[in-house]
């Protein structure tokens, strides 16, 4: 059995990859994905190997409950944590209630795993984590089939492309995993170190052309970053738009790439690209540098005007909340938002989010963030850490109590920046700005491209 419990409101790759890798070796798994439909305890009780997907922190915190009833159902069972955070968190996990770890390009492991427990064989399975028996992340290239997405539920059930006043059900592929980076902040370089594996361009089209039968009507290329292999991509997004020229799609790009690779981005748009999603995390150099993030604030506004100039949204993600930001710093970056015009391309949950440091993190090795770094919080897969100014930390609750209240109101995005704008520079003691952007705003303006799917952790 496969279980997805959440994958940033996509139909979930992390079991439609094993599955169709299984049923090439005559296994037939079930699939479950307890992000859209319920728990099917049958599905649960018999399975002699239960695979809960965790490719990230949300599946994480909602896989360890999903593992919890699964034992309770069917203590027999063999689980196997599988994915990015299965190798960040792997002695957690293998603690408490895990019996197997599989990270990185784990298909392949999980194939001998489940001939393993046909034949009844308890040892020791290649790449295959176990109590005293850790297992490296498998970095070996895989030649991986089309996803098996036969079992899950409707692309309907999934994220929705909004553009144009319009909903369009929207696909999900990979055509790379893995990333050449080590940005300090983020999970993919403490298991891929560095490396990225291409996903051949017949699986990649073969995927998309499931998903477009199945009424997608635009696609999210969810590589950790589209441009880590620019001839690929490009190739990639010219055969979907010949075979599919109606069909758009969005990819994440590290701005360095952006800035690097500019002269794409007209090719891109005249190939369907609606928007891009790219980390920015920060306007401060200070904080870019401590993140290794190899661009600067300056990189981010030149970044900005290329996409604009090529006719793509651009649609930025930030870290505003880490021990090295300011309050200066924070109003600076509101004031930003405010002064670009990205009111509409930021979704409102971002200006709360806070630095997160899963165990593996590159930054618990950074004399920089050694002097804020608390305790492991197993429970919580993440350590804790202080700002040095405590303003900051309950700057950080007010403002997420604000998103938060907007997102549960439906509250129109640029009333939400407002109400963070106008705490921001109370706290920072600075007049409030007198024009408010919700007040230049008309309410059915025309909104940038998004996905539905807001989150990104």
């Amino acid at each position: 059995m496969l279980v997805a419990c959440y994958e940033l409101g996509h139909q979930p790759l992390a079991v439609a990859w094993p599955a169709a890798v299984l049923a090439q070796r005559g296994f037939r798994p079930s699939v479950m994905d307890v992000a859209v439909e319920p728990f099917d305890a049958e599905k649960a009780g018999r399975a002699r190997l239960a695979v809960v997907a965790v490719p990230m922190h949300t599946a994480v915190r909602l896989g360890v409950a999903v593992a919890r009833r699964i034992r309770t159902l069917n203590p027999g069972v063999h689980i196997c944590f599988a994915g990015l955070y299965a190798s960040l968190n792997a002695e957690h996990l293998l603690a408490r209630g895990g019996d197997s770890i599989v990270g990185g390009e784990g298909e392949a492991a999980l194939v001998a795993l489940a001939e393993a427990i046909e034949r009844g064989d308890a040892g020791p399975v290649p790449g295959v984590g176990r109590p005293g028996q850790p297992a490296e992340p498998n970095l070996v290239k895989l030649r991986l089939p089309v996803p098996d997405r036969t079992q899950l539920p409707s692309l309907k059930r999934y994220a929705h492309l909004e553009h144009l006043g319009r909903r369009e059900v929207a696909g999900y592929v990979e055509s790379s995993r893995g990333c050449l980076h080590h940005c300090r902040h983020c999970p993919i370089p403490p298991v891929y170190r560095g490396r990225f594996f291409v996903t051949p361009r017949e699986t990649v089209l073969g995927d998309i052309r499931q998903q477009v039968e199945a009424g997608a009507r635009h696609v999210t290329f969810g590589d950790p970053d589209f441009l880590n292999g620019p001839g690929h991509a490009l190739a990639v997004a010219r055969e979907l738009r010949a075979e599919f020229p109606a069909v758009t799609f969005d990819f994440t790009a590290k701005i360095e790439h952006l800035r690097r690779h500019a002269p794409l981005l007209p090719r891109f748009a005249d190939l369907g690209c609606l928007f891009i999603v790219s980390a920015a995390e920060s306007l401060s150099d200070t904080v870019l540098a401590h993140l290794d993030k190899g661009h600067t604030g300056a990189d981010i506004a030149a970044a900005l005007a290329t996409a604009r100039q090529a006719g793509i949204a651009l649609r930025l993600t930030w870290v505003p909340f880490t021990p090295w930001a300011t309050l200066s710093d924070y109003v600076d970056f509101l004031d930003f938002v405010a002064r670009e015009d990205l009111v509409d391309h930021v979704e409102p949950v971002q200006y709360s989010l806070r630095l997160l440091v899963p165990p593996g993190s590159l930054l618990v090795a950074s004399p920089a963030m050694r002097p804020h770094l608390g305790d492991l919080v197993p429970e919580d897969f993440a350590y804790t850490w202080r700002h040095p100014d405590p303003g900051m930390d309950d700057l950080q609750v007010a403002v997420a109590r604000i998103a938060g209240e907007g997102a549960e109101r439906g509250e129109d995005a640029a009333v939400t920046f407002d109400r963070v704008h106008a705490l921001a520079q109370a706290a920072a003691g600075r007049p409030a700005t007198p024009e408010r952007v919700a007040s230049r705003l008309a309410q059915d303006r025309p909104r940038p491209p998004r996905l539905t799917e807001p989150w990104f952790c």
